[in-house]
């Protein structure tokens, strides 16, 4: 099974209230592990350009005023994009599927600040990982869905319409998940 470019959603109960509600892209999925982001809990009090800011990088776009993501509890202090394909990094950008790519380097928020970014970006501190096979694990305990990735899912919707969506896609109705599972 590889879940690269695919979608994360959280079921209820989860345990770990970081995941609760939570729809993850997975960037890269192997026997080694996995790595995702979330994308659908911003960060209450960081925006783009307080990050921009910081970086002393000087922002001619309003996007600069787009939240910053809580991408995960993995090295909250490390900065990840998740963009469309459109744009490749001078040094460095992970082409994760035709739709989406991912670049961890200072000059796509040089670029993104210029307007000269991709279309459309998720800026993202931290990052959710799994080692190898902890992932299936918690498929296999019904600790996730799994969905395909749409641009409309992970860029266009509202953060709070994400999860109930992605659940749509598979058919689900939110109101009738129940937090207990069973074997047939």
């Amino acid at each position: 099974m590889d879940l690269t470019g695919k979608i994360l959603i959280a079921m209820p109960g989860t345990g770990d209230p970081r995941f609760e509600h939570s729809v993850v892209f997975i960037c890269s999925h192997s026997e080694d592990g996995a790595m995702g982001l979330i994308v659908n809990k911003p960060t209450p009090n960081v925006r783009l350009s307080d990050l921009l800011e910081q970086l002393e990088i000087k922002a001619t776009d309003p996007a600069s005023t787009l939240p910053v993501y809580f991408g995960g509890p993995v090295e909250r202090a490390r900065g990840f994009v998740l963009h469309s394909a459109d744009y490749t990094s001078n040094l460095q950008t992970l082409k994760i599927s035709d739709g989406f790519s991912m670049t961890a380097t200072l000059d796509i928020l040089e670029d993104i600040a210029l307007e000269t970014g991709p279309k459309q970006s998720l800026m993202m501190l931290g990052y959710a990982g799994w080692g190898g096979g902890q992932l299936e694990d918690e498929i296999g305990r019904n600790g996730w869905l799994t969905t395909e990735a749409t641009n409309e899912l992970v860029y266009d919707l509202d953060d709070g319409e994400k999860w109930s969506a992605a659940l749509k896609t598979l058919g689900i109705d939110p109101l009738v998940l129940s937090a207990k599972a069973g074997r047939a």
